[in-house]
């Protein structure tokens, strides 16, 4: 076994969840890289340290620059705000080391190119965090299609839903500025992703974006709200499938709303994160009268979960899903092979991202570019 410095960049929602996956990874999976919690930095000195003697650092850094040039930090972890990542990874890949940041890649097109652009001419390990694609519920439908399962596909549904913003009264605060941190930004990239994971390359698509609560309270009176609460697309698939897809931040009562269906020739598959350790599969055989959904429990013979459990329906949750791409990016920089979802991965759901707002703009349907 080696050690690998780890670094990380940003110690809030995100940075606490890689804290603890760092943390455990080799535990858990009995890795052959076992990560260093080595250096911390935060958006302050004083917040940098106080992240260090939380998460377990041997050292704060006062900011992201000392941390990737420290000889100590092998590797790169960036939680950080996405207007940050382009500067951070691309000074990191000058440097040699690899890169794991979080979604969205960048805050714009330009960002994910240039960042794609910096970890392939580096010829470096680069990954995105898109975790909840990483489920074992999630990692089994894959193979379920891959598998043919239930033949032909013909259709798919998706949706990332949340609640967070569905209150009016709800006080302004950052999430309710700037295009990236707004919910095409923010949760539409999971569903993005996903939605090509499972059913390949979206060629096409039409979208409406819009900002259900314009105005909210601020300091010193109502403040405007300058991006988007919830959007939609249609897309024609390339495989010629069509599918529909929905993200909100201000879809009251759902929480964890990561839910997807596909249709297929044979059967059907359903998919909710707010009950993550369940897929239901519907598979069109034997008597009318005795068909309808299953509901499978994941456990042991799914991917990616006896190392956490051995007991089938116990179940994974949220953290886990954070160490299994601990496990995925340690194993990129270990082999020297690329890890799906890397950062060509994330430009291509930015693309996507980026032509809804095109679409949404003049209200016609636009073709996905491809590089």
């Amino acid at each position: 076994m080696q050690e690998i410095g780890i670094g990380l960049i940003g110690g809030g929602y995100m940075g606490k969840a890689h804290a603890v996956a760092y943390a455990a990874v080799g535990a858990v999976f009995n890795t052959q890289l076992r990560p260093r919690l080595e250096m911390v930095t935060a958006s302050s000195p004083e917040s940098s340290e106080r992240y260090r003697a939380a998460f377990g650092f041997a050292r704060a850094a006062p900011d992201w620059q000392t941390l990737v040039a420290d000889p100590k930090v092998e590797a790169i972890v960036i939680a950080a705000p996405q207007a940050t990542h382009r500067q951070i990874a691309t000074a990191a890949f000058a440097l040699g080391k690899p890169v794991f940041c979080e979604k969205p890649l960048g805050a714009s097109v330009s960002d994910a190119q240039a960042m794609v652009a910096a970890a392939e001419s580096a010829k470096l390990p680069n990954m995105i965090g898109f975790n909840y694609i990483r489920t074992p519920a999630t990692q089994f439908v894959r193979q379920l299609l891959a598998e043919g399962a239930i033949g032909d596909l013909t259709w798919f549904r998706g949706e990332h839903t949340e609640d967070f913003l569905a209150d009016p009264e709800i006080a302004a605060n950052w999430r309710c500025h700037d295009r990236a941190n707004g919910c095409m930004g923010d949760l539409a990239p999971h569903m993005v992703n996903c939605a090509l994971a499972l059913m390949g390359d979206i060629t096409e698509l039409s979208a409406r974006i819009e900002t259900l609560h314009p105005m909210r309270d601020g300091p010193n009176g109502p403040v405007p709200v300058d991006n988007d609460d919830h959007g939609q697309m249609m897309v024609r698939f390339a495989s010629g499938v069509m599918g529909h897809l929905y993200f909100s931040r201000a879809a009251t009562g759902r929480k964890m709303g990561y839910a997807y269906e596909i249709h297929g020739t044979k059967g059907a598959i359903r998919f909710d994160q707010e009950d993550q350790n369940a897929v239901w599969l519907y598979l069109a055989e034997g008597p009318d009268a005795q068909r309808g959904f299953t509901k499978i429990l994941t456990g042991p013979a799914h991917p990616d979960y006896l190392p956490f459990c051995q007991g089938p329906g116990h179940g994974t949750g949220y953290q886990d899903q954070i160490i299994i791409e601990a496990r995925d990016f340690l194993n990129a920089i270990q082999t020297g092979d690329p890890v799906w979802p890397t950062f060509r991965d994330g430009l291509a759901v930015a693309r996507v991202i980026d032509t809804a707002f095109a679409s949404a703009t003049d209200g016609r349907w636009h073709s996905v570019p491809k590089d």
